[in-house]
């Protein structure tokens, strides 16, 4: 790979001092191997920060760019014995080829092994039956045991070597020394004609075993990032490009922005652009898990990767490659399954010591057993005290745990940057809502339309008189419509959020929205045009007051519309008022069951807004939240005293808002949710970007923290229990080496095994 482009794989802090990149690791065996690589990586001052995970088989390394390069850093790890190559997403295909080869190598060698090994099985099985013990020829032993010991076995003598050359004795340590040790004594015993028991088929049997346990290890592991393969796969390889008027075929990789792109109904959109002819439906449920299409018309945004189901489309393609939401979303998932919660330090700690302990108890196993019973016995306790050690499970409970939670969570539309964010996610206590574009839908829709009756005719500002009666008008009605048509006239031109939403309701009842003269805004009151020769008002009561025209009887029906939580526009024509429009900013759907979920998983819900309180305690009311729990007309430092007050009191906080305006409180909260689509969110602002545009993903990520959480306290009980009893059943002789190889194979598999349970996770139900 050329400099240039390995640059490219590395990213930079502010000041360009510190890089950070993502390495692919060969060689790992065991959690010690990725303790010994983070050991081996700090001793170099170039080198701030390191993180192995045995899961997953990479690094993130953080380093000083000023005069130490990726290469540098491939060669400390290189030199510790292991292979590395820089994460390349746009080749996760070939990486997944080289992984299957290797899955492939080492399906060969079980094979290999277990055909070897089935006649010296069968003897060993033999005596467990009266009458039917056999033994094979020693001559057939020594010719079925020696190819499983240094052909099939040749991966951990090589790991061994690679360990014991870089200081840090690993699993292939103990599994080389082990059964070597059965294999050389057997061979002696039968080279100086001693007369003792023979284990060519315990040293064979051991190394299948342990095979055997890693080719089970490799297939559940690959299951952990199915999220991420499903995602990739999901990808357009080719692309209709449309150049000086032509349509061409060209591979993905040759899209650039700017590009114009054909794009035909059952087809996926090849990259992250903007529609600019056409309508259809895009099913964006690979992304964000809402299954309901939606609809796209010229202007709106459209991401790579989803499903064009309806029209044929042209659109700009304005990010490709590296830059598209879809690959943001990979890196960070992908990043997210590679990093550590704080809860696996105390298991990396015990790692990085592990063996060592391990030989220091198998040389004292084989010294007691020696001066009790003799070299025999000793040696074949001291073998299963060196085989059942292995601290494989360690290595392998918090990871796997993580990785499988976190592409759970990205099937859902839920991306979680980090271990540590799940570790504090399940700690939660509260958790403080935004209003606008939260709990609600983030834009003024018209929601209540007053139509006044028996209007007096003549000019009411001459004869100072006011409406008598007014009348609340449903359905597709002519005072409905007349009251509409004249607003939305009004407001054609308007910038103004309350205007927009005349005119989309307008537009959405099929109301035509005519041209209007003379159109002037008057800044924080309203605006006024003549419409088909009539001049009409359409603002605030204080807008209207102001021209002098007044209505008793509509001023109270407004003071209703207000206390609903709603904004209030008042329309006038000739003079005369024709009605209000009551405008609110929707409820989100659902958002109501999200806080009672919330709050029956015992944790404590606060509505926080820039809005006013009325509004607020209106909206609350609507969810089910009590008064005391909103805090309205909050400026951005006081969400962050509030996050504060919080966190004072005890509470582990969560802040749930846009990503962008909420940033400082998001920032200040122990997890920072940003909710919105893909393609807007400030996926660097949050610890958690929620797809899905509502709360129940709160409630799901939640949900998935604390059942991740779960996973991984299981998962790290599993794995000390076992060495912990493991290892004392050994050394007393009640485990023999044969059972100790099974055990230790089969207690990485439940491991990981346990630890996939978590797909089946349902995260879509409602909270009970």
């Amino acid at each position: 790979m050329s400099e240039a482009r390995v640059k490219e794989q590395a990213t930079y802090s502010d000041d360009k001092s510190l890089a950070t990149v993502q390495l692919n690791i060969t060689g790992m065996t065991c959690a010690a191997c990725a303790a010994r690589i983070e050991k081996v990586m700090n001793r170099s001052t170039n080198v701030s920060r390191v993180n192995v995970n045995l899961a997953s088989e990479r690094a993130v390394v953080e380093f000083r760019a000023e005069d130490f390069t990726i290469d540098d850093v491939i060669r400390i790890v290189e030199k510790a014995g292991y292979g590395a190559a820089v994460v390349e997403p746009e080749k996760a295909g070939e990486e997944r080829e080289d992984r299957l080869a290797a899955y492939r190598s080492l399906r060969t060698d079980f094979y290999t092994g277990a055909v070897l090994t089935s006649p010296l099985l069968l003897q060993m099985l033999s005596v467990l039956v009266p009458g039917h013990a056999f033994m094979l020829p020693i001559w057939l032993q020594i010719a079925l045991a020696t190819p499983v010991q240094f052909v099939v076995g040749w991966r951990f003598y090589r790991g061994a070597y690679h360990a014991l050359r870089g200081l840090a004795p690993n699993m292939d340590v103990l599994v080389a020394l082990g059964t070597s040790a059965a294999y050389l004594f057997s061979l002696a015993a039968v080279v100086w004609h001693i007369e003792t028991a023979l284990y060519f088929d315990s040293a064979a049997l051991i190394t299948t075993l342990i095979l055997m346990g890693k080719l089970l290890e490799h297939r559940a592991k690959s299951q952990t990032s199915q999220a991420i393969r499903t995602l990739l796969d999901l990808q357009a390889k080719t692309a209709v490009v449309v150049r000086s008027g032509r349509e061409m075929v060209v591979p993905l990789e040759e899209v650039v922005a700017g590009d114009e792109l054909r794009v035909r109904p059952g087809e996926r959109i090849p990259a992250d652009g903007t529609l600019i002819d056409g309508q259809t439906l895009v099913d964006e449920s690979m992304l964000t898990g809402e299954s309901a299409p939606v609809v796209k018309r010229p202007g709106d945004a459209v991401i790579g990767a989803t499903l064009n189901k309806d029209g044929a489309i042209l659109m700009r393609a304005t990010r490709v490659g590296r830059d598209t939401a879809l690959a943001q979303i990979v890196r960070m998932v992908d990043q997210a399954q590679g990093s550590k919660a704080p809860v696996q330090q105390l298991a990396d700690r015990v790692s990085g010591i592990f063996v060592p302990i391990v030989l220091a108890i198998a040389l004292v196993t084989f010294v007691a057993w020696y001066m009790h019973a003799g070299f025999i016995v000793a040696l074949v306790h001291a073998v299963a005290v060196l085989v059942i050690a292995c601290p494989c499970s360690l290595g392998l409970a918090t990871p796997t745990a993580i990785m499988v939670g976190a592409g759970r969570g990205a099937e859902h539309g839920i991306l979680i940057k980090g271990a540590e964010v799940l570790e504090r996610m399940h700690k939660l206590s509260a958790v403080v809502l935004d209003k606008t574009g939260t709990i609600t839908m983030g834009r003024p829709a018209v929601v209540q339309v007053v139509a006044a009756k028996g209007l007096i005719t003549g000019d009411i500002r001459a004869q100072g008189r006011v409406h008598s009666a007014y009348a609340v008008r449903t359905g597709d009605n002519s005072g409905e419509r007349e009251l509409i048509r004249v607003a939305a006239a009004v407001e054609r031109a308007s910038l103004h959020p309350l205007g927009a939403a005349i005119v989309d309701y307008a537009k959405e009842r099929g109301i035509p929205v005519v041209e209007a003269r003379e159109a002037r805004a008057v800044a924080g009151f309203g605006a006024e045009a003549i419409v088909a020769g009539q001049r009409v008002l359409v603002g605030s009561e204080a807008f209207l007051a102001r021209a002098g025209i007044v209505s008793r009887a509509l001023a109270q029906r407004a003071s209703e519309i207000a206390q609903a939580g709603q904004t209030v526009v008042w329309v006038a024509k000739e003079g005369q008022v024709v009605g209000l429009i009551g405008i609110t900013d929707r409820v989100r759907t659902g958002a109501g069951q999200a806080i009672a979920d919330l709050q029956r998983m015992g944790l404590d819900v606060y509505m926080l807004t820039g809005d006013n309180r009325r509004t607020a305690i209106a909206v609350a009311a609507q969810i089910g939240l009590p008064a005391d729990h909103v805090f309205a007309e909050a400026l951005p430092d006081q969400k962050v005293t509030l996050i504060e007050h919080l966190q004072a009191d005890g509470h582990v906080v969560a802040m749930v808002g846009d990503g962008i305006n909420d940033a400082p409180a998001l920032a200040r909260a122990d997890i920072g949710c940003a909710i919105g689509s893909g393609t807007d969110v400030a996926i660097e602002t949050a610890d958690i970007v929620l797809l899905r545009g509502d709360l129940q993903g709160v409630v799901a990520g939640i949900k998935l923290a604390r059942a991740t959480m779960r996973k991984v306290r299981q998962n790290l009980a599993w794995a000390f229990g076992y060495n912990v009893l493991g290892i004392p059943l050994a050394a007393f002789g009640v485990v023999s080496p044969v059972i100790a190889g099974a055990a230790m194979a089969l207690s990485s598999v439940s491991v990981v095994s346990n630890s996939l349970l978590l797909k089946r996770v349902r995260l879509d139900e409602t909270t009970k």
